[in-house]
């Protein structure tokens, strides 16, 4: 949907969406914050935006039109970036909020995004979801993720989809649902699938974390 793309969204795209939400009656739908269309080019990536006013009127404006299309809310996804904006002027947290707070909007929380842009842009993933409004995720996605050296050398996590969740991502998840209780959790594993063994692990894994809180339920701010 390019919800970030500074150009309008593209009608016929979101009246096919539309349709295809009315058709079959998702429990769930969402969007990445980020933006990934220019002009009449349609890149295969999802890109990072700078965190501004006029960034946050413009995501406001795209996400109220896709509500009113589909005529429900969504739920925005936190995105895994790889570079910070000099001309921005909020906190990926306190742009999140504010968003949800003007559109109505849920949240998806991937986790795993938060300890890739955390360990990329030396910030604390824990002091992120301390400040991350946990009472409107209604999703979290929890994933795998490589390290490379960028051009100068520098060690760079890359959200791959691509292997195990790392240990620390699963820590993470577990402070997140101890505070906000169990939520739909989907583990994405996008290539160099393995076999489904591994896969039913993971699943368990997530699973017996989410079992741990039930009937433990706190409301995060």
């Amino acid at each position: 949907m390019s919800i970030g793309g500074p150009a309008p969204l593209d009608r016929a795209h979101l009246a096919r969406f539309r349709g295809l939400v009315a058709r079959y009656q998702p429990a769930l739908v969402s969007e990445h914050l980020a933006w990934s269309t220019h002009e009449t080019s349609f890149f295969n990536d999802l890109l990072p935006l700078p965190y501004n006013k006029a960034t946050l009127a413009r995501v406001c404006d795209h996400i109220d039109e896709v509500q009113d299309a589909i005529r429900r809310p969504i739920m925005l996804e936190n995105p895994s970036t790889y570079v910070a904006f000099r001309n921005s002027t909020m906190c990926e947290t306190d742009f999140i909020r504010t968003v949800a707070e003007r559109t109505g909007c849920g949240l998806l929380l991937d986790v795993n995004n938060v300890f890739v842009s955390a360990a990329n842009h030396c910030f604390s993933a824990l002091q992120y979801l301390a400040d991350f409004p946990l009472a409107r995720v209604g999703e979290i996605h929890l994933a795998g993720h490589t390290a490379q050296s960028d051009d100068e050398g520098e060690r760079l996590l890359i959200d791959s989809h691509d292997g195990p969740v790392a240990d620390a991502v699963w820590k993470l998840f577990e402070i997140v649902i101890a505070r906000r209780g169990p939520v739909p959790t989907l583990i994405e594993w996008d290539s160099n699938i393995p076999d489904w063994l591994v896969l039913k692990a993971e699943a368990a894994a997530a699973q017996a974390i989410l079992d741990r809180h039930v009937g433990r339920i706190r409301h995060a701010a």
